[in-house]
């Protein structure tokens, strides 16, 4: 049984995180820390944690804790994981890793000189179409991948007093909606082909005039593989989640990559496939975490995937540094 210590009590907490970590068998949530004493002590009591700090760093030297899960806003997660390894804690941290690369680079470093394990929460690695895309494109069913495409659309424009509304200010977020959901695309692309040459991206604000972008698009060369491009927003009016490969034999298209629903075309002939996610997306990585752990491995999405995405992202944010 591995014992977590949860930071941050927000809505991907209480939606997957602590959930995932009440039903898996291996797990259990023996601490909770949230500033605020009442909703620490709510959400304790609901997911059966046995206890609750109001301050962190309490939570980050609790003798039971073996791991800590950073569920914070992005401007503090590498404070919390460096603290978190000194004391001798296995770190998995929500994503973005950091604000930037150089941020993920002092995590690492705290995590190895203190030989803990650190995990970045990419989840969508662990997707069943995506896992099957991966196939795909290694056993060239489609010929050499040419073009990748991928666009991710949520609409956002919260009131004043949304709990979310950390995400419009570049000093709690690092950027708008290429750091907060943009950076999952982007791992998924690493994770796809490998790494980058070269990345070249634009940042605007379309429609909304706020401390960060609206809209902001990428394209990346990837040293063996295709030229991919990825296409995010707050602004648009429908949702939007789509991913798509050609190659010189065929091609590979997803419509909503959270369905898992898979079109195959190779040489005229087409198929489909259905490979759906998780009921809760955040189990298999979780349980993948604790598994590093016990087995002694650096878990499947480790903290150099994250600081290669940070790097990206940096590239990304250059052309517009006032967003940060």
């Amino acid at each position: 049984m591995f014992h977590w210590g949860l930071i941050g009590a927000g809505d991907i907490a209480r939606r997957r995180v602590a959930p995932a970590m009440r039903d898996s068998p291996a797990c259990e949530l023996v601490a909770v820390s949230r500033a605020r004493a009442d909703l620490a002590a709510e959400f304790a009591s609901a997911f059966g944690a046995r206890r609750w700090h109001a301050r962190w760093r309490d939570l980050v030297v609790d003798p039971e804790v073996e791991g800590v899960y950073v569920a914070t806003p992005v401007h503090v997660h590498a404070e919390q994981t460096i603290a978190a390894a000194e004391a001798g804690k296995h770190v998995l941290c929500e994503k973005p890793m950091a604000m930037d690369a150089a941020e993920c680079d002092q995590m690492i470093a705290a995590c190895r000189a203190n030989g803990v394990r650190l995990g970045i929460a990419y989840y969508r690695r662990f997707y069943p179409v995506v896992q099957r895309i991966k196939a795909l494109v290694a056993s060239c069913e489609i010929g050499d991948p040419v073009v990748a495409q991928m666009t991710a659309f949520e609409p956002f424009d919260p009131p004043p007093d949304h709990p979310r509304i950390w995400l419009l200010d570049p000093s709690r977020a690092g950027g708008g909606p290429m750091m907060d959901f943009g950076c999952h695309r982007i791992e998924v692309l690493l994770h796809l082909f490998g790494a980058v040459r070269r990345a070249a991206g634009v940042t605007a604000n379309v429609v909304f005039a706020r401390a960060v972008e609206d809209t902001s698009a990428v394209v990346l060369q990837f040293d063996r593989g295709p030229c991919a491009t990825l296409a995010v927003t707050h602004a648009a009016g429908e949702r939007r989640d789509t991913l798509e490969i050609a190659g010189s034999r065929g091609s590979i298209q997803v419509g909503d990559l959270n369905s898992g629903e898979l079109r195959i075309r190779v040489e005229g002939v087409e198929r489909h496939e259905s490979h759906p996610p998780a009921a809760n997306v955040h189990l298999p990585l979780i349980e993948d975490f604790v598994d590093a752990v016990a087995g002694n491995r650096a878990p499947a999405v480790d903290g150099e995937m994250g600081r290669r995405v940070a790097a990206v992202e940096d590239e990304i944010y250059a052309v517009a540094p006032s967003l940060r």
